[in-house]
């Protein structure tokens, strides 16, 4: 993918990588098999699709789903798109051709098109961007139509996004309406469709989103002061109006707070993570895209800033973040729960992005690190082995009552997982915007043949990850180039050891990569290794659901205990303090085959709690038991039990 002018490094082309990974591509190539066909069937089954042909056909009224089921459709064209740029799937492209060509019909002649308003409201376009969403539909059109552009070469879909474009700009342009979206999601994508076109008024929008957000009066506000009066009053959605929901989320103490959608204060003076976790992982990817095109020392500290508060207080083990429900988002410092933690998978993806323009912008590896910790956890979680079940929630804790479902109401989640499966390639390198430096970003079985400034480089990359902690890269291009291979050392890795052709050479870490700087030749090898030791994590003591616990993390992986492995039940179970009791153990016919962590610990024996709740602490019976923990990632893939993350210490 292209970066801005201001960026350091940007990430190859989905086209540029082809992925063969031990790990991964199993799972790419279910998303691919499985997800896409399954997740079209969907739209279909829940009147996504048939939202379009009613609207192309000039009906009125029927609308089906939620206001902001357009979406939808606009995330499986993005994930399908990313499909075809690596694969010809002639099945595939006439289904998408199919569904673009529905999209296009259903636009009006002036460029608008979202099916609710068209449908339903078509007097009240514009009125309620707090709630109604017609701005973040246009944001994901627009992705899906770069996607497409860019996978294809084709502009059916671009055409259909910039028609919509140019009429939000007229809307909303210089001397246009006042109006903030009220969730985030136009901003990224006016900067994409800026890179693809190279019209100016497309930053300028986004930069205009951007720098009115948090300002006061707040056009948010001013909605809220009519909400009877327009879009959305009498659409009833999640069991209560637009109306309701919006008084709901917007209202603290009867006054307007704009928290819930980062628009408590302007992005520049904002010091914590806000309000829902998606829509502020949505602002910060656009703002930091931003950044990448403009000076603004302003925002640049802001992102600083809320990166640190989101890192270092309000986000979990897991890299999932909003632990709150009933906002779907970030409450206070250190209040992390687990069994009613919301950590919705949309929120993990959205941070995914997120971090990918930080490293972008700066190159610098506390962003991959946090990427790699979000993919193989907080991410992955989301979706089931069989590719046709999601969590929208991801709980660090659970008594079982708690399984992946094969869609929702609100649906945001599969799509979106959909999407950054089917773009994996664009996440695992860089090269430097100068052309001086490629950069090797997370650890992916894949070939890959790219431009360099003026130069072609290929190689390969070799590894077991995250089962083992080497991995290889072979150049294979016919003549030598001459640049800086940065190979990112995870944060948490230790024994790191670098070798060149076999000979071992002495690497700085410093900035958290081993560099090398020579003229590549074909056939040079470049091997890293590092152990991937058993750690016992433990929070923050501010932290006071993990008070007195510890969390088992080996490599990339955090580790959950499950009742499917133990022969007791979880609630019994204690550990001692340190890992070293723990080993990891490769099984092969596991969920996939997983490296578990096998230890032991100590259970309390439950006969006779039937007769009190409570007893004194020297007359509970304890016995020695073996414990077994499966990545996070893989829980809720086997029978119904309890499973934690956390675990109580001895």
């Amino acid at each position: 993918m292209p970066a801005g002018p201001r960026a350091t490094a940007e990430s190859l082309p989905i086209t540029d990588v082809e992925l063969d990974d031990e790990f991964w591509s199993p799972r790419v190539e279910t998303n691919r098999d499985v997800t896409v066909a399954h997740q079209y069937d969907q739209l279909e089954t829940n009147g996504c699709l048939e939202n379009f042909r009613r609207v192309a056909d000039g009906e009125t009224g029927g609308f089906e789903g939620p206001m902001f089921i357009d979406s939808d459709a606009y995330k499986w064209l993005e994930a399908a798109s990313y499909v075809l740029a690596n694969h010809d799937d002639a099945d595939l492209r006439e289904r998408v051709d199919e569904v673009i060509e529905l999209v296009a019909d259903a636009q009006q002649a002036d460029g608008y098109l979202d099916t609710y308003f068209q449908l339903v409201e078509p007097d009240q376009k514009w009125t309620n961007l707090s709630v109604m969403h017609e701005l973040y539909c246009a944001g994901h059109l627009v992705e899906a139509a770069v996607a497409h552009y860019r996978a294809t070469g084709e502009e059916s879909l671009l055409d259909v996004a910039t028609a919509f474009a140019d009429r939000i700009d007229q809307q909303f342009g210089p001397d246009g309406q006042t109006g903030v979206p009220g969730h985030e999601e136009i901003e990224l994508a006016l900067v994409k469709l800026y890179r693809v076109t190279d019209e100016e008024r497309y930053l300028d929008l986004a930069r205009y989103f951007v720098d009115a957000r948090g300002q006061r009066p707040s056009p948010l506000a001013d909605e809220l002061a009519n909400i009877d009066d327009i879009a959305g009053a009498n659409f009833v959605h999640h069991g209560h109006t637009a109306a309701e929901g919006a008084r709901n989320h917007f209202l603290r103490d009867g006054e307007y707070d704009g928290s819930y959608a980062q628009d408590h204060q302007p992005i520049r003076d904002q010091e914590t993570v806000e309000g829902h976790a998606v829509r502020a992982m949505y602002c910060y990817t656009g703002v930091t895209s931003l950044l990448q095109e403009i000076e603004d020392d302003e925002l640049w500290a802001a992102m600083r800033r809320l990166w640190t508060n989101m890192t270092t207080k309000r986000m979990y083990v897991t890299g999932g973040i909003g632990s709150e429900h009933e906002h779907e988002g970030f409450t206070e410092d250190y209040d992390l729960p687990n069994d009613t933690a919301y950590a919705e998978t949309c929120a993990a993806i959205g941070s995914i992005f997120w971090n990918q323009r930080l490293f972008e912008l700066t190159a610098e590896t506390a962003y991959a690190d946090l990427i790699e910790r979000t993919l193989y956890n907080g991410f992955l979680a989301g979706v089931s082995a069989g590719g046709d079940r999601f969590f929208y929630v991801n709980p660090l804790e659970t008594d079982g009552d708690h399984h992946r479902k094969e869609w929702f109401y609100v649906a945001c989640c599969p799509p979106n997982a959909a999407r950054l499966l089917a773009s994996l390639e664009r996440y695992v390198y860089g090269r430097g915007t100068d052309g001086d430096a490629l950069y090797v970003t997370q650890f992916v079985g894949s070939s890959v043949e790219t431009e360099l400034g003026d130069e072609t480089v290929s190689f390969t990359q070799s590894t077991e990850y995250p089962w083992d902690g080497e991995t290889t890269i072979e150049f294979t291009h016919d003549e030598p180039v001459d640049f800086d291979l940065r190979i990112r050392v995870p944060d948490w890795a230790s024994d790191v050891a670098l070798s060149v052709n076999g000979a071992s050479v002495s690497a700085s870490t410093a900035d958290g990569y081993v560099s090398v700087e020579q003229a590549w030749n074909p056939g040079d090898e470049v091997t890293l290794s590092f152990s991937l030791p058993v750690d016992a994590l433990t929070a923050d003591p501010r932290t006071r659901a993990d008070a007195g616990r510890v969390a088992l993390r080996r490599g990339p992986l955090v580790y959950c205990i499950e009742d499917a492995d133990q022969s007791v039940p979880v609630e019994s179970l204690t550990v001692s303090d340190g890992a070293d009791s723990f080993e990891p153990d490769h099984d092969p016919d596991l969920l996939g085959g997983v490296t578990t962590l096998r230890g032991s610990g100590t259970a309390i024996d439950l006969d006779g709690w039937e007769e009190s709740l409570y007893r004194p602490a020297e007359s509970v019976d304890r016995e020695d038991v073996d414990v077994v923990a499966v990545p996070y990632y893989a829980w809720d893939n086997r029978e119904d039990g309890s499973m934690t993350t956390w675990l109580p210490k001895s």
